[in-house]
């Protein structure tokens, strides 16, 4: 009995998938819900499970293919078993290698290569476990071409300057966006043209909660495991201050100002496919440690690209924060259909005047784009002070005054 593998069903917002590796060769034993190929949408990575239990004997899609929900990926034999077929794998090629050991070769690499008649040897793979890749292929091929030939200087000219010659290798490698990154590009350039971004700056004084924090931290940790960061403080109050701003919390569709009577914060995370966008759900219901929980779990998934569509879809406001990376000062675009996104930077000690005297401090700049359409200056304004006052009173957002 034949069972076909299927890709799953995509989500309304997601339109198709990239076929970006198999994890199986044609002809070998899979078990049930063991996992068989990635398909690369541009939110997140779906894992396809086989159905059932048996021996892979057809790979219909090979890596780099585009398939939509429901399109037969595979075929599975339930009877037989890895003895019973002799069919060449589909999937991935072997080549021999003496210094290498075994090479694996992607089908559309493998392509290429005979088309082009290289030696594999001559191919460094950056895939997984060194497997060669179309775009390793395409490499190669622009290292061995020779450059195009420049025709005789007429004898008129000999007598130019010559110019400096370049010495050295000028290697360029030309890959395909992700899924991800294509699909972030486009709906960052749609925000540039769709929305009336502006972006308001201010800077707080970190000192209040760099001590609330030093002083609780260990115990947090101890009796709970969670390691207490900024994130939650800023999480926090930017509820707060959603609270006291709705047009802040709320998004344009069409004609209409939708606003919401729920605060979903989407907290900005680097993953190894991009940047991704987690949500943190009715986070006004959540307490610092479980907000810092979530987050850590949230960045986990993201390094393991395990991150599921409804954890990165919605949200009514976003956080992120530039000042991991070392950034003093950046505007951030707004993540349509939302009004705002609060950007976070890097802390840095500087003189500031208090009461007459100038003392040193940690501070940190705050940025506040904003949707012009939706929002007022004044409100944008007036939102950022409000964060700026709760962060240096951290006791009274948290006692609630």
């Amino acid at each position: 009995m034949t069972t076909e593998v299927k890709a799953p069903g995509f989500p309304e917002s997601v339109s198709d998938g990239l076929i970006t590796e198999w994890h199986k060769k044609v002809g070998e034993t899979v078990k049930r819900n063991e996992v068989l190929v990635d398909i690369e949408t541009d939110k997140v990575v779906f894992e396809v499970p086989a159905p059932c239990s048996g021996v892979l004997t057809e790979i219909l899609t090979d890596d780099g293919s585009t398939v939509l929900s429901g399109d037969v990926l595979a075929k599975i034999d339930e009877t037989a078993t890895a003895s019973d077929t002799t069919e060449e794998p589909a999937a991935e090629q072997t080549s021999a290698d003496s210094d290498r050991g075994e090479v694996i070769v992607s089908p559309s690499a493998q392509k290429l290569i005979n088309e082009n008649k290289l030696d594999v040897a001559t191919i460094t793979g950056s895939g997984k476990d060194g497997r060669i890749l179309k775009e390793d292929v395409m490499a190669q091929l622009q290292q061995e071409t020779p450059a195009t030939s420049v025709p005789a200087t007429p004898a008129t000219e000999v007598a130019a300057t010559p110019s400096p010659q370049v010495t050295g290798e000028r290697v360029e490698k030309r890959v395909p966006m992700t899924r991800l990154r294509a699909r972030v590009a486009e709906r960052l350039l749609d925000a540039q043209h769709n929305a009336a971004i502006l972006t308001t700056f201010n800077e707080i004084n970190m000192q209040p909660i760099m001590d609330l924090r030093a002083r609780y931290k260990d115990r947090i940790e101890k009796e709970t495991g969670v390691r207490l960061g900024f994130m939650s403080f800023f999480v926090k109050a930017a509820v707060e201050a959603l609270k006291k701003f709705p047009a802040v919390n709320a998004s344009i569709d069409g004609n209409d100002i939708v606003y919401h009577g729920f605060f979903d914060v989407g907290v900005a995370i680097g993953s190894p496919r991009g940047l991704v966008v987690p949500i943190l759900r009715d986070v006004d219901a959540m307490t610092m440690i479980t907000v810092e929980s979530a987050i850590a779990d949230y960045a986990a998934q993201a390094k393991k690209g395990t991150l599921a569509i409804e954890d990165i879809t919605g949200g009514t406001f976003t956080i992120t924060n530039g000042g991991v990376f070392g950034s003093l000062l950046s505007t951030p675009i707004l993540n349509p259909p939302q009004s705002a996104i609060l950007g976070m930077h890097k802390i840095q000690e500087r003189p500031m005047v208090e009461n007459g005297e100038i003392v040193i401090r940690p501070m940190m700049y705050l940025a506040l784009s904003y949707d012009h359409r939706m929002i007022d200056g004044r409100a944008a304004v007036q939102f950022l002070v409000a964060i700026k006052e709760s962060l240096e009173d951290p006791a009274s957002m948290l006692l609630g005054m």
